[in-house]
Protein backbone atom coordinates (compact mmCIF):
# COMPACT_ATOMS: atom_id res chain seq x y z
CA UNK A 1 0.00 0.00 0.00
CA UNK A 2 1.46 3.67 -1.24
CA UNK A 3 0.68 6.41 0.23
CA UNK A 4 0.42 8.08 4.37
CA UNK A 5 0.25 4.16 5.55
CA UNK A 6 3.60 2.98 3.85
CA UNK A 7 6.53 2.52 6.08
CA UNK A 8 10.05 2.73 4.74
CA UNK A 9 11.12 -1.00 6.32
CA UNK A 10 8.16 -2.55 4.52
CA UNK A 11 9.28 -5.85 3.05
CA UNK A 12 9.69 -5.73 -0.40
CA UNK A 13 6.76 -7.36 -3.23
CA UNK A 14 7.52 -10.83 -2.80
CA UNK A 15 9.99 -11.12 -0.64
CA UNK A 16 9.88 -13.33 2.26
CA UNK A 17 8.85 -12.01 5.24
CA UNK A 18 11.46 -12.38 8.18
CA UNK A 19 10.04 -12.78 11.74
CA UNK A 20 10.11 -9.64 13.96
CA UNK A 21 13.05 -9.47 15.94
CA UNK A 22 12.47 -9.63 19.88
CA UNK A 23 14.56 -8.39 22.70
CA UNK A 24 14.65 -11.01 25.22
CA UNK A 25 13.02 -10.38 28.68
CA UNK A 26 14.23 -10.90 32.28
CA UNK A 27 12.45 -13.47 33.79
CA UNK A 28 11.46 -11.90 37.25
CA UNK A 29 9.97 -13.36 40.27
CA UNK A 30 6.00 -13.11 40.67
CA UNK A 31 6.02 -10.56 43.67
CA UNK A 32 6.79 -7.13 44.14
CA UNK A 33 7.93 -5.44 47.82
CA UNK A 34 6.68 -1.88 48.58
CA UNK A 35 8.88 -0.49 51.80
CA UNK A 36 8.23 2.41 54.06
CA UNK A 37 8.90 3.11 57.89
CA UNK A 38 7.31 5.04 60.98
CA UNK A 39 9.63 7.24 63.26
CA UNK A 40 13.33 8.16 62.98
CA UNK A 41 16.48 5.98 63.02
CA UNK A 42 18.12 8.23 64.95
CA UNK A 43 19.05 7.39 68.30
CA UNK A 44 20.56 10.02 69.56
CA UNK A 45 17.63 12.14 71.07
CA UNK A 46 14.59 8.89 71.46
CA UNK A 47 11.36 10.33 70.89
CA UNK A 48 10.09 8.80 74.57
CA UNK A 49 6.56 9.12 72.83
CA UNK A 50 7.72 6.91 70.01
CA UNK A 51 10.58 5.23 71.18
CA UNK A 52 10.52 3.28 68.01
CA UNK A 53 11.80 2.66 64.25
CA UNK A 54 9.27 0.41 62.12
CA UNK A 55 9.78 -1.49 58.81
CA UNK A 56 7.55 -2.82 57.21
CA UNK A 57 7.59 -5.09 53.73
CA UNK A 58 4.17 -5.33 51.74
CA UNK A 59 4.66 -8.14 49.66
CA UNK A 60 2.11 -8.53 46.10
CA UNK A 61 1.37 -10.94 44.09
CA UNK A 62 2.00 -8.92 40.63
CA UNK A 63 -1.29 -9.90 38.68
CA UNK A 64 -3.73 -8.92 41.91
CA UNK A 65 -1.58 -6.03 42.65
CA UNK A 66 -2.70 -4.96 39.23
CA UNK A 67 -5.80 -6.16 38.60
CA UNK A 68 -7.41 -5.77 41.92
CA UNK A 69 -5.16 -3.15 44.09
CA UNK A 70 -4.31 -0.17 41.66
CA UNK A 71 -8.09 -0.10 40.29
CA UNK A 72 -9.00 -0.01 44.15
CA UNK A 73 -6.77 2.63 45.12
CA UNK A 74 -7.62 4.85 42.66
CA UNK A 75 -11.53 4.67 42.74
CA UNK A 76 -11.21 5.53 46.22
CA UNK A 77 -9.09 8.29 45.22
CA UNK A 78 -11.91 9.50 42.64
CA UNK A 79 -15.11 8.84 45.16
CA UNK A 80 -13.52 11.25 47.39
CA UNK A 81 -11.63 13.52 45.93
CA UNK A 82 -12.50 13.40 42.14
CA UNK A 83 -9.15 12.82 41.00
CA UNK A 84 -6.76 10.29 41.35
CA UNK A 85 -3.49 12.19 41.93
CA UNK A 86 -3.79 12.59 45.69
CA UNK A 87 -0.87 10.78 47.22
CA UNK A 88 -2.33 9.15 51.09
CA UNK A 89 -0.02 9.76 53.34
CA UNK A 90 -0.67 8.38 57.23
CA UNK A 91 1.05 11.52 58.98
CA UNK A 92 -1.45 13.97 56.64
CA UNK A 93 -4.71 12.02 57.15
CA UNK A 94 -3.94 11.90 61.03
CA UNK A 95 -3.47 15.47 61.17
CA UNK A 96 -5.91 16.98 58.57
CA UNK A 97 -3.61 18.32 56.43
CA UNK A 98 -3.38 19.29 52.98
CA UNK A 99 -6.06 17.35 50.85
CA UNK A 100 -7.15 15.61 54.09
CA UNK A 101 -9.53 18.55 55.87
CA UNK A 102 -12.62 16.61 56.23
CA UNK A 103 -15.57 18.63 56.58
CA UNK A 104 -16.63 17.10 60.38
CA UNK A 105 -15.98 13.99 62.35
CA UNK A 106 -18.55 12.10 60.46
CA UNK A 107 -16.98 12.54 57.65
CA UNK A 108 -13.57 11.79 58.84
CA UNK A 109 -14.89 8.18 60.32
CA UNK A 110 -16.28 7.45 57.11
CA UNK A 111 -13.38 8.27 54.88
CA UNK A 112 -11.19 5.80 57.77
CA UNK A 113 -13.37 3.34 57.34
CA UNK A 114 -13.86 3.14 53.71
CA UNK A 115 -9.89 3.63 53.78
CA UNK A 116 -9.60 0.65 56.41
CA UNK A 117 -11.98 -1.62 54.17
CA UNK A 118 -9.46 -1.08 51.05
CA UNK A 119 -6.41 -2.59 53.04
CA UNK A 120 -8.34 -5.19 54.13
CA UNK A 121 -9.51 -6.36 51.18
CA UNK A 122 -5.85 -5.75 49.50
CA UNK A 123 -3.90 -9.05 49.98
CA UNK A 124 -0.53 -8.75 50.61
CA UNK A 125 2.02 -10.61 52.86
CA UNK A 126 3.23 -7.82 55.92
CA UNK A 127 6.79 -8.51 56.38
CA UNK A 128 7.83 -5.84 59.80
CA UNK A 129 10.40 -5.13 62.48
CA UNK A 130 10.46 -3.10 65.21
CA UNK A 131 13.47 -1.57 66.49
CA UNK A 132 13.34 -0.91 70.07
CA UNK A 133 15.31 2.34 70.64
CA UNK A 134 15.62 2.26 74.27
CA UNK A 135 16.58 -0.98 74.69
CA UNK A 136 19.42 -1.17 71.75
CA UNK A 137 20.90 1.89 73.28
CA UNK A 138 21.61 0.18 76.66
CA UNK A 139 23.31 -2.56 74.53
CA UNK A 140 27.98 -2.44 74.80
CA UNK A 141 27.51 -2.91 71.00
CA UNK A 142 25.62 -0.32 69.51
CA UNK A 143 24.28 -0.98 65.91
CA UNK A 144 24.18 3.12 64.76
CA UNK A 145 21.51 2.85 62.50
CA UNK A 146 18.51 1.03 63.19
CA UNK A 147 16.93 1.12 59.69
CA UNK A 148 19.88 -0.96 58.65
CA UNK A 149 19.12 -3.20 61.31
CA UNK A 150 15.78 -3.75 60.46
CA UNK A 151 16.48 -4.06 56.87
CA UNK A 152 18.68 -7.20 57.09
CA UNK A 153 15.63 -8.92 59.46
CA UNK A 154 12.91 -8.06 57.07
CA UNK A 155 15.08 -8.97 54.06
CA UNK A 156 16.00 -12.26 55.64
CA UNK A 157 12.62 -12.83 56.34
CA UNK A 158 11.90 -11.60 52.73
CA UNK A 159 13.67 -14.42 51.56
CA UNK A 160 12.27 -17.37 53.57
CA UNK A 161 8.79 -16.34 52.05
CA UNK A 162 10.21 -16.65 48.58
CA UNK A 163 11.72 -19.72 49.27
CA UNK A 164 8.38 -20.55 50.20
CA UNK A 165 6.51 -19.51 46.92
CA UNK A 166 9.43 -21.29 45.07
CA UNK A 167 10.35 -17.65 43.39
CA UNK A 168 13.70 -17.47 44.86
CA UNK A 169 15.48 -18.45 41.62
CA UNK A 170 14.03 -14.91 39.84
CA UNK A 171 14.53 -11.54 41.47
CA UNK A 172 12.31 -9.60 43.04
CA UNK A 173 12.26 -5.64 43.02
CA UNK A 174 11.79 -4.39 46.39
CA UNK A 175 10.52 -0.40 46.04
CA UNK A 176 11.63 1.99 49.30
CA UNK A 177 10.99 6.01 48.85
CA UNK A 178 13.63 8.50 48.39
CA UNK A 179 15.08 10.41 51.86
CA UNK A 180 17.61 12.00 50.46
CA UNK A 181 20.81 11.75 48.66
CA UNK A 182 23.06 10.91 51.30
CA UNK A 183 20.47 8.85 53.60
CA UNK A 184 19.31 6.68 49.72
CA UNK A 185 23.36 6.40 49.00
CA UNK A 186 23.48 4.79 52.38
CA UNK A 187 20.70 2.26 52.27
CA UNK A 188 20.95 1.38 48.85
CA UNK A 189 24.83 0.18 49.95
CA UNK A 190 23.41 -1.45 52.85
CA UNK A 191 20.70 -3.16 50.70
CA UNK A 192 23.67 -4.69 48.40
CA UNK A 193 25.49 -5.70 51.39
CA UNK A 194 22.95 -7.93 52.37
CA UNK A 195 21.92 -8.96 49.24
CA UNK A 196 25.97 -9.41 48.08
CA UNK A 197 26.42 -12.54 51.35
CA UNK A 198 26.43 -10.41 54.76
CA UNK A 199 23.13 -12.18 55.75
CA UNK A 200 22.11 -15.32 57.71
CA UNK A 201 22.87 -17.71 54.65
CA UNK A 202 25.96 -16.23 53.66
CA UNK A 203 24.74 -16.43 50.53
CA UNK A 204 23.69 -13.27 47.64
CA UNK A 205 19.80 -12.73 47.92
CA UNK A 206 17.60 -12.58 44.69
CA UNK A 207 16.29 -8.83 45.59
CA UNK A 208 16.72 -5.37 43.81
CA UNK A 209 16.52 -2.24 44.87
CA UNK A 210 14.34 0.60 43.55
CA UNK A 211 14.72 3.88 44.90
CA UNK A 212 11.54 5.93 44.39
CA UNK A 213 11.04 9.47 44.41
CA UNK A 214 8.85 10.76 47.12
CA UNK A 215 6.16 12.28 44.74
CA UNK A 216 5.73 8.84 42.97
CA UNK A 217 1.94 8.09 42.91
CA UNK A 218 2.69 4.50 43.65
CA UNK A 219 -0.81 2.78 45.22
CA UNK A 220 2.24 -0.21 46.97
CA UNK A 221 4.07 2.54 48.28
CA UNK A 222 0.95 3.95 49.97
CA UNK A 223 -0.19 1.45 51.47
CA UNK A 224 3.03 0.58 53.14
CA UNK A 225 2.71 3.94 54.62
CA UNK A 226 -0.45 3.53 56.20
CA UNK A 227 0.62 -0.32 58.14
CA UNK A 228 3.52 1.10 59.59
CA UNK A 229 2.51 3.28 61.99
CA UNK A 230 -0.33 0.87 63.49
CA UNK A 231 2.41 -1.94 64.30
CA UNK A 232 4.35 0.83 66.60
CA UNK A 233 1.91 1.59 68.45
CA UNK A 234 0.74 -1.82 68.98
CA UNK A 235 4.03 -2.88 70.55
CA UNK A 236 4.46 0.62 72.37
CA UNK A 237 0.75 0.43 73.89
CA UNK A 238 -0.24 -3.57 73.40
CA UNK A 239 -3.43 -2.58 75.86
CA UNK A 240 -4.75 0.44 73.78
CA UNK A 241 -7.49 -0.34 71.18
CA UNK A 242 -5.57 -0.67 67.95
CA UNK A 243 -7.74 -1.42 65.22
CA UNK A 244 -5.87 -1.22 62.04
CA UNK A 245 -3.37 -3.87 63.91
CA UNK A 246 -6.16 -6.64 64.21
CA UNK A 247 -6.79 -6.02 61.08
CA UNK A 248 -3.06 -6.35 59.85
CA UNK A 249 -2.35 -9.09 62.41
CA UNK A 250 -4.26 -11.30 59.16
CA UNK A 251 -2.06 -10.13 56.88
CA UNK A 252 1.76 -11.36 58.46
CA UNK A 253 4.02 -13.95 56.99
CA UNK A 254 3.09 -16.66 59.76
CA UNK A 255 4.38 -20.08 60.61
CA UNK A 256 1.71 -22.02 59.74
CA UNK A 257 1.29 -21.47 56.14
CA UNK A 258 -2.22 -19.69 54.76
CA UNK A 259 -4.25 -22.37 57.49
CA UNK A 260 -2.84 -20.05 60.25
CA UNK A 261 -3.13 -16.10 59.14
CA UNK A 262 -3.09 -14.41 62.65
CA UNK A 263 -1.16 -16.35 64.72
CA UNK A 264 2.26 -17.53 64.04
CA UNK A 265 3.73 -14.42 63.12
CA UNK A 266 5.85 -12.99 66.03
CA UNK A 267 9.48 -13.85 65.85
CA UNK A 268 8.41 -14.66 62.38
CA UNK A 269 6.88 -12.14 59.91
CA UNK A 270 6.93 -9.67 62.44
CA UNK A 271 10.12 -9.09 64.67
CA UNK A 272 11.47 -6.96 67.38
CA UNK A 273 14.92 -5.93 68.04
CA UNK A 274 16.32 -6.52 70.90
CA UNK A 275 13.89 -9.29 71.08
CA UNK A 276 11.75 -9.60 74.20
CA UNK A 277 13.15 -11.75 77.01
CA UNK A 278 10.01 -14.11 76.29
CA UNK A 279 10.74 -14.19 73.04
CA UNK A 280 12.50 -17.65 71.83
CA UNK A 281 14.83 -16.67 68.66
CA UNK A 282 14.00 -18.82 65.74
Amino acid sequence: MNGQFSFPLDVARGAIASRPAVAPVEQFSNYIVYVDESGDHGLGNVDSNYPVFVLSFCVFHKRHYAEKVVPSVENFKFRHFGHDTVVLHEHEIRKERGEFKFNDRMHKHAFIDELSGLIETSNFILISCVIDKMRLRERPQVVDNPYHLALGFCLETLYELMLEKKQASCPTHVVVECRGPREDRDLELEFRRICDGENRWNSRLPFRIVLADKKTNSSGLQLADLVARPIGLAFLRPDQPNRAYEMLREKFFCSGGRKAVGSGYEGWGLKVHPAPDSEKPR
